[in-house]
């Protein structure tokens, strides 16, 4: 009887001391609980390799070259996805457009998430008149249309901007006005929802000891608050990076977005639609199934992020 006392003590000992869990490892863990975001999450990894990878093999010229003689051909061992109504190679185009169209979703969201922290922070921590006056502000812009106001400045101002060269790469100017257009009009959701945050933060003990200790208003802000809404503010990111691919897809295929020589997959489709009724499926089943791959796993990696940073999420240990 004793010994099996003995024996018993020390296990359950063993157990009751072991470690807690870190907030990043609870994170990890609620998050991998949800299959379809670790779809998600390894779908777009291969989408990424796909673009870098691709880009590293295929040079940049092959997807500009234009032979007249392959003109739409269907795909083969030569052109795996086909060619153009110019000849140039389907699948060396879908790797460079891919890298616009995710540089615009990118570039869009850091402008995005930037302006929309800022004022959700400062209007949630002052309150008062700021907080009264940025928010009209705040209103007042969510009231503009995003879609129309990339279609007017697209058609009258993105053929007159001069092509950019970056990083050995020329793009259209039509790319920059797209990318401030959508940064720019995205942001005030994430903006009301760090206000929310920062004012039920704003009352917290660490906020009153720091100011106790000599910090700064912007201090507080952005070394306190700032990073305690980091959850909603990574969840807005991809699913805003979703959005954002979406509408440059939409304004190209209109004609106002991306202009050529630049290749993107929503101009693409642009290129393509006068092919449809001839047969060559290839040019716009190709970029829509990109398009749609990547919206996908995009948003089921921020359905996954969300439940993750939610600790009253259904998916617990």
């Amino acid at each position: 009887m004793t010994a099996q006392t003995d024996t018993f003590i020390p296990a359950l000992g063993h157990e009751a001391i072991a470690p807690p869990l870190s907030p990043s490892q609870l994170l990890w863990r609620r998050f991998r609980k949800h299959k379809m975001a670790i779809i998600g999450g390894v779908g777009f990894i291969l989408l990424l390799l796909f673009i870098i990878v691709g880009s590293i093999i295929v040079p940049e010229k092959k997807a500009n070259e234009v032979d007249l003689a392959a003109r739409l051909s269907p795909p083969t061992s030569l052109h795996w996805m086909g060619t153009d109504s110019t000849g140039r190679d389907v699948f060396a185009r879908i790797i460079y457009g891919g890298q616009i169209s995710l540089l615009v979703g990118v570039l869009a969201v850091l402008i995005s998430v930037s302006l929309g922290t800022v004022v959700g922070g400062v209007a949630g921590y002052f309150g008062g008149w700021v907080d009264s006056v940025l928010m009209r502000f705040t209103e007042a812009i969510l009231s503009i249309p995003q879609l129309f106001l990339l279609i007017v400045l697209g058609k009258y101002l993105g053929r007159d901007i001069q092509t950019i060269t970056f990083m050995g790469r020329s793009f259209s100017g039509s790319v920059g006005i797209v990318i401030v257009v959508i940064g720019t009009t995205s942001w005030m959701v994430l903006a009301r929802i760090v206000r929310a945050n920062v004012l039920s933060l704003r009352e917290m003990d660490y906020v009153s000891a720091s100011k106790s200790l000599g910090a700064n208003n912007m201090r507080v802000i952005f070394s306190h608050l700032i990073p305690n809404t980091f959850g909603a503010i990574i969840v807005a990111s991809t699913l805003g990076l979703a959005g954002a691919i979406l509408n440059e897809a939409y304004v190209s295929f209109l004609g106002l977005g991306v202009q050529p020589p630049t290749s993107s997959w929503g101009n693409m489709l642009t290129s393509a639609q006068s092919f449809i009724q001839r047969g060559a499926w290839w040019m716009w089943v190709f970029p829509s199934l990109f398009i749609i791959f990547t919206i996908l796993c995009i948003n089921l990696l921020g359905d996954g992020l969300r439940d993750a940073f939610d600790p009253r999420s259904s998916r617990h240990l």
